[in-house]
């Protein structure tokens, strides 16, 4: 299931940490915080059926967010990730895999040109990215170009719940016309992960990372039951078509 809520404006930067609402700052960035977390709520009650009063929601040390279950349920690996950014709140979740999904807006701080603004992210990408991104085309072009990457990369780390100490270079994307992506880690290719981009209005994409359970990080593979989950279960589950995004207004969030 993959749910998303169109939010509020906001024109600045996307924020590193991963913290709680109340370590905003920002008062934008408090209301995106407080949805992100009416979203957990919300997915977990319906997918698992948990009443609201019931659910624990923990946080790895690397800031993973996670379902701390006190019984058992129909599905072990169980996980989701939230991301907000700009316009949007969204939420995916799996039952099998990992997932990840990062959203990014546009939006360019006006003081800056788009290559200005760019080039404070070059060190998170590989030559041959950065020759993608530089020679996109025009300004709008160079933008999509680099936001497509980053979501990625960002979509990636979130999944394995290794946190902002993940180098993002140590990625490489490759791709068909942002079809058939995959990724190299370190050189090697993985053909353990599954990406899928989506335009969710001119300013903003998302992208969401599907891979295996043993590919978390250690503090999360603890709050997940089948690590070692058998490859015909997860391969059939990774192929699976993506449902895309279910929009949601903040009133269908409350509980009853």
């Amino acid at each position: 299931m993959v749910s998303v809520h169109q939010n509020c404006n906001e024109n600045g930067r996307k924020k590193k940490a991963r913290a709680q609402g109340s370590g905003f700052i920002r008062f934008e960035d408090r209301k995106r915080a407080l949805v992100s977390r009416l979203l957990q709520y919300t997915l977990v009650h319906e997918v698992l059926g948990i009443p609201f009063g019931k659910i624990i929601l923990d946080r790895t040390i690397e800031g993973k967010p996670y379902l701390n279950l006190e019984w058992d349920f129909p599905f072990p690996n169980f996980n989701f990730n939230v991301s907000h950014h700009g316009d949007y709140v969204g939420i995916a979740s799996e039952s099998v895999c990992l997932v990840g999904l990062d959203i990014f807006s546009l939006v360019v701080p006006q003081q800056e040109t788009a290559l200005e603004f760019i080039k404070n992210f070059s060190s998170y990408f590989t030559v041959l990215e950065w020759k993608k991104i530089v020679n996109a085309g025009i300004s709008d072009e160079i933008l999509a170009e680099f936001c497509r990457y980053w979501c990625l990369k960002e979509a990636y780390v979130k999944a394995t719940g290794a946190g902002l100490g993940f180098g993002l270079h140590r990625l490489e994307f490759h791709h068909t016309n942002w079809t058939n992506i995959s990724v190299c880690i370190d050189g090697v290719e993985s053909r353990e992960w599954r990406f899928c981009l989506f335009e969710l209005d001119k300013k903003h994409w998302a992208s969401i990372a599907k891979g295996h359970p043993r590919k978390a990080v250690e503090s999360y593979q603890r709050a997940l039951t089948n690590v070692d989950i058998e490859d015909e279960k997860y391969w059939n589950r990774l192929c699976l078509p993506d449902p895309g995004f279910i929009p949601r207004a903040v009133e269908q969030l409350l509980p009853l």
